[in-house]
């Protein structure tokens, strides 16, 4: 059984950012405002995506733990305040996890909503995954005929499984 996860992560610089400034002085950074309203920094170490945002909110994807989204949003504030913006790092949060893990067998998903009414939800037409819903803690998994689910919905699921 494979694990991946992806965490989504945030966090408030405390000043608003000229992003005209920030494309022109970043070599790995993209800013096309007619296409996406904030600024895409890509970093190699640790492999994550920063949204920056003239507000001065920054958005951490791609990340496979807490730890490396951390990491890349602190090294992404480092650059802003190299380039004379007085950003500090504040309330840094977990927003999403997405886990995926691939059973590696097949999965009957008629037999598992029979059994599951009440939480599951299948209609192969719309979707062609079960969408199974736990209320405490919030998750949704999203199951495959091959055998593959997808965990999303909550920060709290990926300090459980680490």
């Amino acid at each position: 059984m494979s694990i991946d996860s992806n965490v989504v992560s945030s966090v408030d610089l405390g000043c608003p950012i000229e992003l005209r400034k920030v494309v022109l002085q970043i070599r790995n950074a993209e800013y096309n405002p007619r296409r996406f309203t904030g600024c895409v920094i890509r970093l190699r170490e640790p492999r994550v995506t920063c949204l920056l945002f003239s507000s001065g909110k920054l958005v951490t994807t791609g990340g496979r733990s807490e730890e490396s989204n951390n990491l890349g949003a602190r090294k992404c504030a480092r650059v802003i305040q190299k380039l004379g913006f007085p950003a500090q790092f504040n309330n840094f949060r977990i927003q999403n996890v997405v886990g995926i893990v691939d059973l590696k067998f097949p999965i009957r998903l008629e037999g598992l909503l029979m059994a599951n009414e009440q939480m599951a939800q299948y209609e192969p037409e719309i979707f062609p995954g079960l969408i199974y819903r736990i209320i405490n803690p919030k998750l949704v998994f999203l199951v495959f005929v091959n055998g593959k689910v997808i965990v999303t919905g909550t920060s709290i699921f990926f300090r459980c499984c680490e």
